[in-house]
């Protein structure tokens, strides 16, 4: 388990899992074979699975230690959830070791003072709750969880993000809205400091309210992107949109914002679900970007 210092913070890799996900052509609706010729690395197989041709998907979390605080930057898939959403069959009913990785980097449950979750969907707020005597209830009893409060508001409202992904309502009930109910959830807003070095940027497109993560320490600076970024694929192509994104353009501009940000400031990304390393570099070329997968 690799652990990464940045300045006061340091960061580690949770897994909750790494397997197959998505056909590249069912992903990205504008998805061209011809960029494995053009960026061969993302052929090989810690990216693009050889027998079955699917991208290597991790489900994981970021674990972010400071001396007073540690954070979990999303929380994957969730065990014991009914997931029926076409698509997702493999989120249903899981039975992972999430809890036992985690202590194997030395945190228990009730260590974690903070969560961040970048948005609300199904494979970034699973573990927020755990199942106990029939309830659903906050995995990180001491945790302070933090919601952007656009986010929390559009999968509220009867006109927000369930019209046009109802199979997220499951979602909102066992893994978002009893952590509400107890009353650990904070509501930040774009621009917001969570702490000292550590701060949030609204970075709609794949959902309204959805953030990234910004870490700054001493001459470090990192970004953990949510679904800014889903592969690394988009890096070289930043025009290509997952089909789960819900303003086309907007995920354009702000991938494209990230990246250059990123790019300009020499940044580490932290994605939710590159393949290994799982993190690594923007760089500039004559006519996009590419990603350096971080040195071992």
């Amino acid at each position: 388990m690799h652990t990464i210092a940045l300045g006061a913070f340091t960061v580690t890799r949770i897994e909750e899992m790494l397997t197959p996900g998505f056909d590249p052509g069912f992903l990205f609706p504008a998805y061209d074979e011809a960029i494995l010729t053009r960026n061969p690395e993302l052929a090989e197989p810690n990216f693009l699975d050889p027998a079955s041709k699917r991208l290597m998907s991790s489900m994981h979390s970021w674990l972010i230690r400071t001396d007073s605080h540690v954070i979990l930057v999303d929380t994957g898939c969730g065990n014991h959830k009914e997931r029926h959403t076409p698509g997702f069959e493999r989120f249903h009913m899981l039975d992972k070791p999430y809890l036992r990785n985690l202590a194997a980097a030395g945190v228990q449950p009730e260590d974690v003072t903070l969560v961040i979750n970048t948005h609300l969907h199904i494979d970034h707020v699973g573990w927020n709750t755990q199942l106990v005597d029939g309830r659903w209830v906050p995995t990180f009893p001491n945790a302070r969880y933090i919601y952007g409060a656009q986010e929390f508001k559009h999968w509220r409202s009867p006109e927000g993000g369930l019209v046009g992904m109802p199979g997220n309502g499951p979602v909102m009930e066992d893994s978002v809205l009893p952590v509400w109910e107890a009353g650990q959830v904070e509501l930040i807003e774009d621009g917001d400091r969570i702490l000292d070095g550590l701060s949030v940027e609204l970075a709609p497109g794949h959902t309204a309210g959805q953030m990234f993560v910004r870490l700054e320490s001493d001459r470090h600076a990192a970004y953990f992107t949510g679904d800014c970024l889903h592969q690394p694929m988009q890096v070289a192509r930043p025009d290509w949109n997952s089909r789960f994104c819900e303003d086309q353009a907007q995920a354009v501009a702000t991938r494209r914002r990230l990246l250059d940000h990123a790019a300009d400031r020499g940044a580490l990304v932290f994605p939710a679900h590159f393949g290994a390393p799982h993190t690594g570099y923007v760089r500039r070329t004559a006519e996009t970007f590419r990603f350096e997968p971080l040195a071992a």
